[in-house]
């Protein structure tokens, strides 16, 4: 690939040498070439980081760094490894030293095998790996080590399962024996069974149960067993006195038949009406669809819809055909540059300088070569280039355009989905929608007095921020001022040559003080002292007297003590089993009444609802009758009280002001153009004015000049008339 994108490079340095981008390609081939070389070195040391970092950790502790893991030998290194297979499979746990080194190499080839390790290469570097993993070569090694270490949990698994399921093979001629073909069958048949019973454990692993918490539960749920035996025993005996208490309990049975099935009918509504919701959920989403391909097809016309699918066409072509070719064709050249990379062996620095001086002597030749084509100056190439470099930006624009309408079509692809997946979560949070209209804008509102709230407070922790930093300010100020104080006590005293005066006063009056205060304390400290030994002294004489007959007692109460703590054990098991019971009876009873409750507030609900309502009926009611009265009454006030006449009054009224409008509106549009002519006659009058002012006041600046006073005023009036 490298040599690829040289020759590459190279041309397109030979079309256009006087380009700005010729220079910039030939570095970038070349920094490509050092970094392919650098490449494998990197992914060496990472491997080695990872596999130093995983033997010092458990259960290895080896205590490693990377010079002292890179200084270790061949066989040391065969060693790490054959510690590293033992603790995947036990089987390994050998001493290569005592072991010759062929049957070391055929036991880690038959490991890895059974581990399933693909070598880097092809079939010929095969013989090379071995041959590497005899002598305990480190481009070898280190790649075993680093997958091993990768994923230990998994081959430990995997060896653990090989030891019971890699099958040995009997030759067929020893089959036709009907001994061998009977025990081939049952180890074939135990190796099944071997599988079966591994996937249980497996899934019982994962499932999250344990036998302990089982048989804990096997053993509450018998004990809660017994008691309801007992309890339905007692309650038989007590129902046996009662008369009819066949009849009774054959209704009692019904009756809870009949809750049941109460409980059910109420499921089965509360599912038709969540179905019932999600039903008219979709219609309106589909029938917005339906509007939104309406309006969408409302205005298409067929050239406009052919015209669309047109430009889908090109795109979708150009995808295909040049721009998808090309990623394929350039990740196809990566992975090709990335597996010659892998597949190198591994360089030393010596072989890095030879690299370097070789590179470094291209880039000359290829900087000669450049200049011997510019001296050239071949003005066919020239204008060549010129269109050379407008294709090759247009086309680059017409790629990044692509992109950009691939990205967006993603984007928008993402944005539905997010959209339909919020949906559907706002659907499922007991059935809530999303904010439209009213209620959208109280919760800005809302956000908004909390945005206020947010920026007083804001507001004043900035006030108390900038009043502490001036406080801050001011300490400065004021340790500033100490210091100069201090300062210029310090030169006086130098003056004076008493320097350093008020500096050993101020220490000799501080430890006077201090040792004053030292020599209180140790008289007090010594005297407290004495008086707490005598007094402690007295104390534990008084308490071992008085203690004495106590402590007889207390043997005799720590028998007594022990025998109640079994006793209340035993107390408390009875005593947890029976809560257990009646707290499963207070549930279903806490159940019941909740139900009972809720039902009541149904009921209650809708007994208030329904008075609203009533009332609400009443008072129309009352002013439906009032204005049948007062429109049915004979009396003249009463009528005029009515709604009706009311209205009818209001309408006459209305009827009246509209006419006169009107005719006010017609007086207006037959005086509308003289009026404007005269207005018109009234602005012309003010220019002249202005004018005329204008002229005298040019009359009087002009005076001097000796122009005619009447020759100027003429002329202004001839101005204005022509404007």
């Amino acid at each position: 690939m490298t040599l690829a994108h040289g020759n590459r490079c190279q041309g397109a340095v030979s079309r256009n040498p006087e380009s700005p981008g010729a220079s910039r390609w030939v570095g970038r081939w070349f920094h490509e070439e050092n970094l392919s070389f650098k490449l494998q070195d990197l992914i060496m040391s990472d491997q080695i980081k990872f596999i130093v970092d995983s033997l010092n950790k458990e259960p290895f502790k080896k205590n490693y760094n990377l010079i002292t893991f890179d200084s270790l030998g061949p066989m040391q290194l065969l060693q790490v490894l054959n510690d590293v297979l033992a603790e995947i499979d036990p089987k390994q746990d050998v001493d290569i030293r005592e072991e010759m080194p062929e049957q070391t190499a055929k036991r880690m080839l038959n490991l890895l095998g059974i581990l399933k390790y693909k070598p880097p290469g092809n079939a010929t570097d095969m013989s090379t790996f071995r041959q590497g993993l005899v002598i305990g070569s480190k481009p070898v090694i280190y790649p075993v080590l680093h997958w091993l270490l990768q994923r230990s949990n998994e081959l430990k698994k995997r060896a653990y399962l090989a030891r019971f399921l890699i099958k040995l093979e009997v030759p067929s001629e020893f089959l036709q024996d009907e001994t061998v073909a009977d025990t081939n069958k049952q180890y074939e048949e135990l190796m099944e069974a071997f599988k079966t019973l591994h996937k249980e454990c497996e899934q019982l692993k994962t499932s999250g149960f344990s036998t302990a918490e089982i048989r804990r539960d096997i053993s509450a749920m018998e004990e809660e067993k017994d008691q309801l035996m007992k309890r339905v025993e007692r309650l038989k005996k007590r129902v046996e006195t009662v008369q009819n208490h066949q009849r009774m309990l054959k209704i009692a049975r019904q009756l809870r038949v009949e809750k049941e099935r109460e409980e059910f009918l109420a499921q089965q509504k509360q599912e038709q009406k969540n179905q019932l919701f999600h039903a008219v959920q979709r219609l309106q989403r589909v029938q917005n669809q339906l509007k939104s391909m309406r309006h969408a097809a409302a205005d298409a016309k067929p050239e406009s819809l052919m015209k669309r699918l047109e430009e889908e066409i090109k795109f979708n072509s150009y995808m295909v055909t040049e721009k998808f070719p090309k990623e394929l064709e350039s990740k196809k050249k990566e992975l090709h540059f990335l597996q010659k990379v892998v597949s190198e062996p591994a360089m030393g620095h010596s072989d890095l300088l030879e690299l370097e001086s070789k590179v470094n002597e291209i880039n000359t030749e290829i900087n000669q070569l450049i200049e011997k084509k510019m001296m050239r100056n071949e003005p066919i190439e020239g204008k060549l280039s010129l269109y050379r470099q407008q294709a090759s930006i247009i086309s680059r624009k017409k790629e990044a355009k692509a992109e950009e309408l691939q990205e967006t079509k993603e984007k928008l692809a993402n944005l539905e989905r997010e959209v339909s997946v919020k949906t559907n979560q706002t659907r499922e949070f007991d059935g809530a929608e999303v904010l439209k209209g009213d209620e959208f804008k109280r919760y800005v509102s809302k956000l908004r007095s909390k945005s206020t709230v947010f920026k007083k407070k804001h507001q004043i922790i900035a006030e108390f921020k900038a009043e502490f930093g001036l406080l801050q300010r001011t300490e400065e100020l004021l340790k500033q001022r100490q210091e100069t104080i201090q300062h210029q006590l310090r030169t006086i005293e130098e003056k004076k040559g008493v320097s350093g005066y008020s500096y050993t006063q101020e220490e000799l009056e501080r430890v006077s003080a201090l040792k004053s205060e030292v020599d209180e304390m140790k008289g007090r400290t010594l005297d407290d002292m004495s008086e707490m030994v005598k007094k402690l002294n007295s104390l534990v004489s008084e308490k071992k007297s008085a203690l004495a007959p106590v402590i007889k007692e207390l043997r005799q109460l720590r028998q007594k003590c022990q025998e109640l703590t079994q006793e209340c054990d035993e107390k408390k098991a009875q005593y947890d089993s029976c809560a257990a019971g009646l707290e499963s009876n207070r549930s279903k009873l806490e159940q019941e009444v909740r139900g009972l409750r809720e039902e009541c507030l149904q009921e209650e609900s809708r007994y208030h609802y329904t008075n609203c309502v009533i009332k609400n009926l009443e008072v129309q009611l009352r002013r439906a009758t009032d204005e049948m009265k007062a429109y049915v009454s004979s009396d003249q006030q009463e009528k005029r009280k009515a709604i009706r006449e009311q209205y009818t009054k209001n309408i006459t009224e209305q009827e009246n002001l509209g006419k006169k409008l009107r005719e006010k509106q017609k007086a207006v549009r037959e005086s509308h153009g003289p009026n404007m002519k005269q207005a018109k006659m009234w602005r012309d009058l003010e220019q002249l004015m202005e004018c005329k002012k204008q002229c005298f006041l040019k009359q009087q600046s002009q005076a001097c000049i000796g122009q005619k006073p009447y020759m100027v005023v003429y002329t202004c009036q001839v101005r204005c008339w022509g404007d």
